[in-house]
């Protein structure tokens, strides 16, 4: 008889309770949703989110269409300082220009214990801290733009870029093996987007069609017995890369295409007090929490914009010779926060700390792990669009 109840309660629905009105279907339905949201909100708060590749600003180590996880635990996760959101939004809601948050209610932000701090090397994703890049909108820490570059310097840290080498406390870091830089070549062979694509070039080569000053077109190239008008292509790609292309025959001659020492890029970080292009850069001294720096014309250009902007000071007075905190000129100052320095593995290609300076800490958002999905975003054929070789791939 025990066992007849048992199955019998399997085919007939459970009646409810004296005074509790049974689940419908919407209410169920309803519940499941909520419960979704919940649990995604928190996941992706705690210990993983979720991020794409809209540019080519790391390529070759990750590519535009790559889908890929970042680990929240690894530096330790951020409490949300911009709570009044629309749960899985960032800015705006999908698909429309509405904002997802409200700043009515703004908290301080606390960073709960990670396992590990960031390093040299890491791939770190992060609020990237300028308002320009923010569409010029002042948005609240945690909703600021999210970039992923490599991180080249730590709190601390000496940091100089020389003929696109970077040195930090002195001794050359090596470049992430599959980091990619500008050459030029001249062929004697049109080569097109199908021929780009064999070496993973899509998004960075140029037809030179017009005058440079390292290349005319349509330049002959004499031999002892013919002349050939040779073709010339600007092109970010890896060093292994150009080592195929030197054994090609019809390949008569490539270089690197580098700034030289003391010419002043207008763009980058320190001008004009600084004679920086974003070949030779620094040496600068990357701040470091409880490190004090002299104020003078020279620092100023380097980390007045952190004093006014990132170390949370009110009433900021900055000039190109001096700064004030609520009216008292200062001499020296003490930074609140570690800061780092990030540059793009695609070093000709991307806007980075070069360009705008450092990450201050609490901007800090994950570790990029690995690749779970990859899609071209241009295929040459509808089975090429994923890129089977980069699923599931580490990230290092």
């Amino acid at each position: 008889m025990t066992l007849f109840r048992r199955v019998s309660n399997q085919h007939h629905p459970r009646r409810a309770s004296p005074g509790q009105s049974p689940k419908i279907p919407l209410r169920e339905w309803f519940d499941s949703v909520l419960f979704a949201v919940v649990a995604a909100t928190l996941i992706r708060w705690l210990f993983m989110e979720a991020f794409t590749i809209p540019t080519p600003s790391m390529e070759n180590s990750l590519m535009v269409g790559d889908f890929l996880f970042v680990s929240k635990l690894h530096y330790g996760t951020r409490t949300p300082q911009t709570p009044l959101q629309v749960p899985l939004t960032h800015q705006k809601i999908w698909g429309t220009n509405i904002p997802s948050y409200s700043t009515a209610i703004q908290l301080p932000s606390y960073r709960l214990p990670g396992f590990t701090h960031v390093k040299n090397g890491d791939v770190v994703v992060f609020n990237v801290p300028p308002r320009y890049l923010n569409d010029g909108i002042d948005y609240p820490t945690d909703l600021k733009t999210n970039y992923i570059k490599r991180c080249i310097g730590i709190p601390g840290d000496k940091l100089e870029v020389r003929q696109r080498a970077v040195y930090i406390n002195g001794a050359l870091m090596p470049a992430p093996p599959r980091s990619e830089q500008k050459y030029f070549i001249k062929t004697t062979e049109a080569l097109d987007a199908n021929f780009f694509r064999k070496y993973e070039i899509v998004n960075d080569y140029r037809d030179l069609n017009q005058p440079t000053e390292n290349w005319k077109p349509q330049e002959q190239f004499n031999d002892s017995t013919k002349t050939t008008s040779l073709v010339g292509y600007t092109v970010n790609t890896t060093a292994d890369v150009i080592e195929k292309f030197r054994t090609f025959d019809w390949v008569k001659g490539i270089e690197p295409l580098i700034d030289k020492p003391g010419e002043t890029m207008p763009s980058i970080y320190g001008t004009p007090t600084f004679h920086w292009n974003h070949d030779n850069f620094g040496p600068l001294v990357v701040p470091k929490k409880g490190a004090t720096t002299p104020i003078n014309a020279q620092t100023i250009a380097v980390y007045g914009p952190v004093i006014e902007q990132y170390e949370h000071n009110e009433n900021v007075t900055l000039t190109p010779t001096s700064i004030s905190i609520n009216g008292k000129p200062i001499t020296s100052y003490t930074f609140k926060q570690d800061y780092y320095f990030m540059m793009g593995d695609n070093r000709d290609n991307s806007l980075d700390s070069r360009f705008w300076g450092f990450v201050p800490e609490d901007h800090i958002v994950g570790k990029a792990v690995f690749v779970w999905m990859s899609l071209d975003p241009n295929p040459a054929n509808i089975w090429n669009k994923i890129r089977w070789n980069r699923l599931f791939r580490t990230i290092d």
